[in-house]
């Protein structure tokens, strides 16, 4: 698949793929909001106790970067499925929660700062 594919490609393959298997019927809310988190929770775990050298060291290993991308691609098939089932503009929704959190961390209080919203003056 190219760089360039949009994301509105990438929901429609993964559509056609779960249609192909009869799968709509075990995808609600619930099901695919749970494939979410158990997939975040995999790659998470991949980094648990792990410091900023081993985590380095991971990145530069064939073998673990294949398995990150992996688990990454894991949490985009859920996140596409579930727009795609529940009909949410995944671009609309991302460029709205962008300028939402423009807005709760404006530069000028947070650049280089890691305080979240209510931990700034």
């Amino acid at each position: 698949m190219s760089n360039e594919i949009k994301i509105n490609e990438l929901i429609e393959h993964v559509q056609k793929f779960c249609e192909d298997r009869d799968w709509d019927q075990f995808h609600n809310q619930k099901e695919l909001a749970i494939g979410i988190s158990t997939e975040a929770a995999e790659l998470l775990q991949m980094f648990r106790f792990k410091d900023e050298e081993q985590m380095k060291k991971m990145m530069n290993d064939d073998k673990y970067l294949n398995k990150i991308k992996e688990e990454l691609a894991d949490v985009l098939f859920f996140v596409l499925r579930f727009a795609q089932m529940n009909h949410i503009d995944l671009e609309e929704a991302l460029v709205d929660k962008i300028e939402k959190n423009g807005e709760k961390y404006p530069i000028d209080k947070v650049k280089g700062k890691n305080h979240k919203y209510n931990e700034y003056e």
